[in-house]
């Protein structure tokens, strides 16, 4: 097929672009044609939460890419469209994750629609989103009428489009990341992070954003059992609130645990994605709500276990007790998952069951269903 994939992608940095790049070259590999369309301008700066939304590492190979879009740009949009429109692609994908790009994508799927031809399917990380603001409505039911077709990867994301469209709409859990390298020994990890490796280390990975939760985490730790166990906690990521650093240094000043816990608080390069899972004993994802989460399926990658909350569509792809543990979203119960975690043969065939959940999360799979969903 001749695809368009519409979407975050190099210059730009984060899981979208991630994602997108990804997703394409797969596709490229199973024969199909497809160029990225992405942004020239993504957001303005002042709607922008992290220090910048580029990339300094080098551009994928093998990936065509027109950075073009303007978010803000009405002219841009029809530009864009009609451009799309013209080239006459037999499918557009989207990624949709935020109801501030409705406008842009709405009108620009208008102006493709008119060439009769191509269909147009999205995947939906968030449809009604985390962070509400005014115009969020509107703006998705404005992008939701121009498209044929719904791909969701979480069954809660499905329900909420569902609830908004009755158009077709098909669930396939995120695929896993497998572009972030290998894994290499603790020991090398810990040196390149200046860590010791006789210590026992949790990892908290990505954007930190108030919903993931960070706070009941450090909370977690001040746990004195955590404390006694000698328990380090790792958080790499940048910081997309203006108020959490503060509130996060807080907590950890109260509770005594800055020496067990080291924060890597910039943007995390793929390059070096890999020295942090590497040096994890286990991944926690301490969300306060969520849909689905990229974050599993790098760690999924990289066979490393996982503790959860029971929010959203976490539970759905690490079942407790087989690869993690799940827990509520409050310190004295993700205390708890943590010491469970660590205590011998709490999770038994650990290896296999990571390596068994991993198959479910093909990217071939999850490109079949987004392609039936064009039908």
């Amino acid at each position: 097929m001749k695809i368009v994939f519409i979407g975050s992608a190099h210059p730009l940095r984060g899981g979208i672009a991630t994602f997108v790049e990804r997703m394409s070259a797969v596709m490229q590999e199973m024969g199909h044609e497809v160029t990225i369309y992405s942004f020239s301008l993504q957001y303005p700066n002042f709607l922008f939460p992290g220090t910048t939304q580029y990339t300094d590492e080098p551009a994928p190979k093998g990936l065509k890419i027109k950075t073009v879009i303007n978010s803000v740009n009405p002219f841009n949009w029809l530009k864009v469209g009609n451009m799309i429109r013209d080239e006459s692609p037999d499918l557009v994908i989207l990624k949709y994750w935020i109801p501030f790009m409705g406008p842009s994508y709405g009108t620009i799927l208008r102006r493709v629609r008119q060439n009769k031809h191509t269909k147009v399917v999205t995947i939906v990380d968030n449809m009604i989103p985390h962070e509400k603001r005014p115009g969020d409505t509107q703006f998705t039911n404005y992008f939701i009428k121009a498209v044929d077709g719904f791909v969701a990867m979480s069954e809660r994301v499905l329900n909420d489009i569902r609830s908004l469209s009755e158009k077709p709409s098909f669930f396939s859990p995120h695929p896993v990341y497998d572009n972030f390298g290998v894994s290499m020994s603790k020991e090398e990890a810990c040196k390149l992070l200046k860590l010791d490796p006789s210590k026992k280390y949790m990892l908290f990975f990505g954007f930190i954003r108030d919903y993931k939760g960070l706070d009941i985490l450090l909370h977690a730790m001040g746990d004195e059992r955590i404390k006694q166990a000698g328990i380090q906690l790792v958080v790499a990521g940048e910081y997309y609130s203006k108020t959490a650093p503060a509130e996060h240094q807080r907590i950890i000043a109260e509770n005594g645990t800055a020496e067990n816990i080291h924060l890597f608080t910039d943007f995390i390069p793929n390059s070096e994605v890999s020295r942090f899972f590497s040096v994890a004993d286990v991944v926690v994802q301490p969300y306060k709500d969520a849909t689905a989460s990229g974050i599993t399926q790098v760690a999924y990658n990289f066979e490393k276990p996982m503790i959860v909350t029971n929010v959203g569509g976490l539970p759905e792809v690490v079942p407790d007790g087989k690869v993690g543990f799940v827990a509520d979203p409050n310190p004295k119960a993700i205390a708890d998952a943590i010491l469970k975690f660590y205590t011998p043969n709490s999770l038994p065939n650990l290896h296999e069951n990571l390596l068994q959940e991993k198959k479910k999360y093909a990217w071939e799979t999850f490109i079949d269903v987004v392609l039936n969903a064009a039908k």
